[in-house]
């Protein structure tokens, strides 16, 4: 195709701003989401030239049919649009035409990148100008070492003693690390380094990701949005997962701009059967008057590991729930309680028989009972109502797990008839699915932690009430681990230590150092000799839910980060002010720098001239693109290695944690 039509489709392209980013290059793939959705603006520019017409549409029966096929096939040639820019990565080895299907934006079940790694995600909390961003997709053939466990350096451990080094890891007798950690560093490779101590160790992971409204931390500035939104939570949540205990639960905190993708998504990961339910919690009763509709909401998705998994509010309204046992301390619910029609197709692993044993019955009047049939047991069906068989509430593998521990036999009163019924010690009511009340209010959060930093220092930070209802629900036991790999503020690595839970965060954005480890150490509080006091007392974080739980201050935890090499050039690149000191970058990342193996060095040496004019913007991303992402930080397998110079303290961590 002569040059002189491509020049010409590209300016007539270039007159729809939707299609131009800002130093006014096209966005081929803006282009072509709008070609697959037949968007009426580009026929019209199409339309508009005589070449463009007849080389894109077709007439049939006196009507012109745009060739949507033909049009993208062309837009995705690889000559069409190689600017400077794009022959210059290409002479040095960064080929970037054809690495990935170029795929429509829309979202369904299948989505562009499902099988790639979205390295990093996300920027500055506050950062709210586009900007060039380095994080990128990854394909499997690429992924090396990216996901294995990294050395873990610059350790320190916070108590009401203050900063000291750490030198051992609290264990229990299982072996099981128990510290409360904060890790810095990306999240999917610190998730993916906890996996080794703490796979099915977790009782509770919390969230609260960036939404992916265009003005929050996930930054990503890429055409397909949606889509690497969803390749970024995928990733994580598929290790999440892994993480979790077989009674484990997942609480996802996020808004209607990504809710129903991520409702898919996590069907996929976490299984259908599992989902619990989604939370409506009103954050805003007063709402947010711009757009369509006041939004008054947020949605927090909430699902188990295995199925069947049953959540209980004990907030203070719902205490006085009437169905209580006084004498055992139990609350009494029939297990046999759906009205469905039986028959061996739509129910047969909810219709089967318990067998009891009327001669053993135990303080508090509870017979016990097997699935097995044993002589002189009596047989226990679910009953009919009306007429009609109902079944079992619960399989046949969940009733199994939970013999004469949660379900049990009884005998009714009245006529001596048994049944089968549930029972729970403590808890009262089941949750509900939509929060309207002050302890969800968004602005909890914020003046909370205005209060303790004495300004506002985190954007939109969740109220430790909300924190504490979630680890009410899910949680019952000290010992029981709590997870939040997106921390922002530490919201809940506070709450949970004032519930005097178990706790891990990781957070990669920098001001984990100024708010969120800052945060925790006011939680744990100090001592100081306050005025007109004799003796010195515990100054700590009395906001919150800390006279609820009559939080006194106390606890520690351990601070550590991923211990960088590639990351360190990013870094470096990111703050660059101007070409010589990317040169000086670039020097340094030929002698000391893990480079992609596809990278030509000498032929970038010898095109120096026509890097120098790429705009600024592109000379980051090139050096960027250099680099190779399995070296961003330093893999555990490489620790005695020299040329990464682990220190003494650090190998003697890294063996401590790893074991």
């Amino acid at each position: 195709m002569p040059q002189d039509f491509y020049s010409k489709l590209e300016t007539i392209l270039k007159q729809d701003p939707r299609f131009v980013d800002q130093e006014e290059d096209l966005l081929k793939n803006n282009v072509i989401d709008s070609a697959y959705k037949a968007d009426k603006k580009l026929v019209e520019l199409l339309l508009s030239q005589k070449g463009f017409k007849s080389k894109f549409f077709s007439k049939i029966k006196d009507v012109l049919v745009f060739n949507i096929n033909d049009f993208v096939v062309y837009i995705q040639d690889k000559n069409f649009l190689a600017d400077s820019y794009t022959k210059y990565r290409n002479k040095i080895g960064l080929n970037i035409d054809g690495k990935f299907l170029n795929e429509r934006k829309e979202v369904a079940l299948v989505w562009p990148f499902k099988d790639c790694v979205l390295e990093g995600g996300m920027t500055k909390e506050d950062e709210k100008r586009k900007e060039i961003f380095f994080n990128e997709i990854l394909a499997q053939d690429e992924i090396d070492k990216l996901l294995t466990p990294k050395v873990l350096t610059n350790w320190k451990r916070y108590s009401q003693k203050g900063e000291e080094k750490v030198k051992d890891l609290k264990r229990d007798d299982s072996g099981t690390i128990r510290e409360n950690l904060i890790i810095k560093g990306n999240n999917l490779l610190a998730l993916h380094s906890l996996k080794q101590q703490f796979q099915n160790k977790i009782k509770l992971i919390y969230i609260d990701p960036p939404y992916n409204t265009g003005n929050d931390s996930f930054g990503y500035n890429d055409n397909f949005n949606h889509s690497t939104w969803l390749t970024f939570m995928k990733n994580r949540l598929e290790v999440a997962r892994e993480l979790l205990r077989e009674d484990g639960v997942i609480f996802v905190h996020c808004d209607s701009n990504e809710q129903a993708y991520l409702k898919t998504l996590m069907d996929e990961i976490f299984d259908r059967d599992n989902f619990i339910d989604v939370i409506t919690v009103v954050n805003n009763p007063r709402g947010r008057d711009y757009g369509g509709i006041a939004n008054m909401h947020e949605f927090i998705n909430v699902y188990s590991k295995t199925s069947n998994y049953t959540l209980f509010d004990l907030t203070d309204e719902n205490k006085e729930f009437p169905y209580k046992d006084k004498k055992g301390g139990f609350e009494i619910r029939e297990l046999r309680n759906r009205n469905i029609k039986f028959n061996d197709k739509n129910r047969p692993n909810l219709f089967y028989a318990f067998y009891l044993n009327p001669k053993n019955k135990d303080e508090n009047g509870f017979y016990e009972i097997s699935l097995n049939k044993k002589k002189g047991w009596v047989e226990v069906l679910p009953a009919k109502s009306q007429g009609i068989q109902t079944v079992w509430r619960w399989g046949k593998e969940k009733s199994e797990k939970n013999l004469n521990i949660n379900i049990c036999g009884k005998a009714m009163k009245e006529n001596g008839r048994y049944q089968i019924v549930e029972k729970y010690r403590e808890k009262t009511r089941m949750a509900r699915s939509v929060w309207w009340d002050k302890e969800v209010n968004s602005e909890r959060g914020t003046l909370h932690l205005k209060s303790l930093f004495n300004g506002k220092i985190f954007n939109n930070p969740k109220p430790e009430e909300t924190l504490k209802r979630i680890i009410e629900m899910s949680t019952n036991d000290e010992r029981d681990i709590i997870l939040d790999f997106f921390a922002g503020s530490g919201t809940s690595g506070a709450t949970a230590m004032k519930m005097r839970r178990q706790f891990i965060l990781c957070e990669q954005m920098d001001y984990v150092a100024k708010v969120t480890v800052e945060r925790l150490k006011k939680v744990i509080g100090k001592q100081v000799k306050k005025s007109g006091k004799l003796l010195e007392e515990i100054d700590y974080d009395d906001g919150g839910i800390s006279k609820e739980v009559n939080w006194k201050g106390g606890g520690d935890f351990v601070y550590c980060e991923l211990m960088k090499y590639n990351e360190l050039f990013v870094d470096r690149i990111k703050k660059a002010k101007d070409i010589k000191e990317l040169l000086r970058i670039w020097e340094e990342m030929k002698a000391k720098s893990f480079l992609n193996y596809n990278v030509d060095i000498k032929k970038f040496d010898e095109t120096i001239d026509e890097f120098k004019k790429l705009p600024f913007a592109k000379q980051q991303r090139t050096l960027f693109d250099l680099l190779n992402k399995n070296q961003l930080y330093i893999n555990l397998s490489e620790i005695e290695d020299k040329e990464f110079k682990v220190g003494e303290e650090d190998k003697k961590m890294n063996m401590k944690f790893y074991g």
